[in-house]
């Protein structure tokens, strides 16, 4: 069993993951993966002796191509899973313009007015998606 948890803030070093739920003129941006046919909120593992909004920049330009975009911390969340729970930064950027996809990992970005039907963590992206709308959107309708 899986179970998502939001809070104000821990101590940073806690801190593991960065995941930004991303708009781009008004869809949805999400990022498929060259080894799977689902999709993802850009994101991924801190480095060592980075902060938590670098990983959040690295991942969003790595995962998108995005060059140009304001972003906004929204809260810390964490993944309970076999009772060890983990924690990341969740954030919401609005991106104005991508750049190039780099090549990594990341196959191609898709824009969606509303979101998809097969996601890569099914049990966390949409808990993840509902903070956003509740704290950026205050609950309106995708």
């Amino acid at each position: 069993m899986i179970e998502v948890k939001f809070y104000e803030t821990v101590n940073d070093s806690l801190l593991k993951f960065a995941v930004i739920v991303a708009k781009h003129k008004g869809k949805w941006v999400f990022c498929k993966h060259k080894e799977r046919d689902t999709y993802e909120c850009p994101g991924g593992h801190r480095e060592e002796g980075e902060t938590i909004l670098e990983t959040a920049k690295r991942e969003l330009w790595e995962e998108t191509g995005a060059i140009q975009f304001n972003l906004e911390k929204i809260c810390v969340y964490s993944v309970i899973r076999d009772c060890e729970e983990t924690f990341g930064m969740l954030y919401f950027a609005n991106i104005e313009e991508f750049g190039k996809l780099p090549m990594m990992e990341i196959e191609k970005i898709e824009l969606f007015d509303g979101l998809p039907g097969k996601w890569t963590y099914p049990l966390i992206q949409p808990k993840l998606i509902e903070k956003i709308q509740d704290v950026i959107f205050r609950g309106a309708p995708l």
